[in-house]
Protein backbone atom coordinates (compact mmCIF):
# COMPACT_ATOMS: atom_id res chain seq x y z
CA UNK A 1 0.00 0.00 0.00
CA UNK A 2 1.27 3.43 -0.92
CA UNK A 3 0.97 6.30 1.58
CA UNK A 4 0.47 9.51 -0.37
CA UNK A 5 0.00 13.17 0.44
CA UNK A 6 -3.57 14.44 0.37
CA UNK A 7 -3.26 16.16 -3.03
CA UNK A 8 -1.55 13.15 -4.61
CA UNK A 9 -4.21 10.86 -3.17
CA UNK A 10 -7.03 12.91 -4.70
CA UNK A 11 -5.37 13.00 -8.12
CA UNK A 12 -4.66 9.25 -8.01
CA UNK A 13 -8.24 8.62 -6.83
CA UNK A 14 -9.52 10.49 -9.88
CA UNK A 15 -7.42 8.28 -12.14
CA UNK A 16 -8.52 5.18 -10.23
CA UNK A 17 -12.19 6.12 -10.63
CA UNK A 18 -11.76 6.71 -14.36
CA UNK A 19 -10.05 3.37 -14.89
CA UNK A 20 -12.64 1.57 -12.74
CA UNK A 21 -15.45 3.07 -14.80
CA UNK A 22 -14.36 1.02 -17.78
CA UNK A 23 -13.94 -2.46 -16.35
CA UNK A 24 -14.32 -2.78 -12.56
CA UNK A 25 -15.15 -0.99 -9.33
CA UNK A 26 -13.27 0.62 -6.46
CA UNK A 27 -13.87 1.01 -2.74
CA UNK A 28 -12.95 3.78 -0.34
CA UNK A 29 -12.73 3.29 3.44
CA UNK A 30 -12.26 5.87 6.17
CA UNK A 31 -11.26 5.09 9.74
CA UNK A 32 -9.78 6.74 12.79
CA UNK A 33 -6.00 6.56 12.91
CA UNK A 34 -3.96 6.99 16.06
CA UNK A 35 -0.51 6.84 14.46
CA UNK A 36 0.33 3.33 15.63
CA UNK A 37 1.27 0.85 12.97
CA UNK A 38 1.84 -2.10 15.29
CA UNK A 39 -0.59 -4.26 17.23
CA UNK A 40 -1.32 -3.76 20.91
CA UNK A 41 1.36 -5.24 23.18
CA UNK A 42 0.69 -8.38 25.20
CA UNK A 43 -0.24 -8.39 28.84
CA UNK A 44 2.61 -7.36 31.14
CA UNK A 45 4.17 -5.06 28.54
CA UNK A 46 3.87 -1.29 28.60
CA UNK A 47 0.76 -0.07 26.71
CA UNK A 48 1.05 2.16 23.68
CA UNK A 49 0.77 5.86 24.48
CA UNK A 50 -2.54 7.59 23.80
CA UNK A 51 -2.12 10.15 21.02
CA UNK A 52 -2.87 13.79 21.68
CA UNK A 53 -4.72 14.06 18.37
CA UNK A 54 -6.35 11.47 16.13
CA UNK A 55 -6.24 11.54 12.33
CA UNK A 56 -8.23 9.90 9.53
CA UNK A 57 -6.78 7.05 7.50
CA UNK A 58 -8.37 6.95 4.05
CA UNK A 59 -7.82 3.98 1.78
CA UNK A 60 -8.88 3.40 -1.81
CA UNK A 61 -8.64 0.02 -3.44
CA UNK A 62 -9.20 -1.22 -6.94
CA UNK A 63 -8.56 -4.65 -8.33
CA UNK A 64 -4.81 -4.21 -8.58
CA UNK A 65 -4.07 -0.81 -7.05
CA UNK A 66 -4.08 0.39 -3.43
CA UNK A 67 -3.82 3.98 -2.24
CA UNK A 68 -3.88 5.52 1.21
CA UNK A 69 -3.42 8.84 2.94
CA UNK A 70 -3.53 10.23 6.47
CA UNK A 71 -5.55 13.41 6.97
CA UNK A 72 -4.78 15.54 10.02
CA UNK A 73 -7.62 16.87 12.16
CA UNK A 74 -7.13 20.45 10.98
CA UNK A 75 -7.30 19.49 7.29
CA UNK A 76 -10.38 17.23 7.36
CA UNK A 77 -12.93 19.85 6.21
CA UNK A 78 -10.79 20.99 3.28
CA UNK A 79 -9.99 17.42 2.27
CA UNK A 80 -13.63 16.27 2.45
CA UNK A 81 -14.70 19.13 0.21
CA UNK A 82 -12.15 18.13 -2.43
CA UNK A 83 -12.98 14.45 -1.92
CA UNK A 84 -16.69 15.06 -2.50
CA UNK A 85 -15.91 16.90 -5.75
CA UNK A 86 -13.88 13.93 -6.97
CA UNK A 87 -16.65 11.48 -6.11
CA UNK A 88 -19.38 13.62 -7.70
CA UNK A 89 -17.40 13.94 -10.91
CA UNK A 90 -16.78 10.19 -11.10
CA UNK A 91 -20.35 9.07 -10.33
CA UNK A 92 -22.12 10.29 -13.44
CA UNK A 93 -22.81 6.89 -14.99
CA UNK A 94 -24.69 5.22 -12.17
CA UNK A 95 -27.81 3.22 -12.95
CA UNK A 96 -30.98 3.82 -10.99
CA UNK A 97 -32.03 0.76 -9.00
CA UNK A 98 -35.70 -0.18 -9.27
CA UNK A 99 -37.38 -0.76 -5.94
CA UNK A 100 -39.45 -3.93 -5.64
CA UNK A 101 -42.59 -3.43 -3.60
CA UNK A 102 -43.63 -6.14 -1.26
CA UNK A 103 -47.04 -7.69 -2.15
CA UNK A 104 -48.29 -7.25 1.41
CA UNK A 105 -47.46 -3.54 1.41
CA UNK A 106 -49.03 -3.07 -1.99
CA UNK A 107 -52.27 -4.68 -0.82
CA UNK A 108 -52.50 -2.48 2.30
CA UNK A 109 -51.98 0.87 0.82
Amino acid sequence: MVLLTNEEFLSQLTLLAQSARKDSSFTVTIKRYDGHDRPKPREGKAPLPIPAEYSCLIRARSRSKKLSTVVKRDEVAKFMESYSKVLKSSMDGLKKVKKVKNKAKAAQG
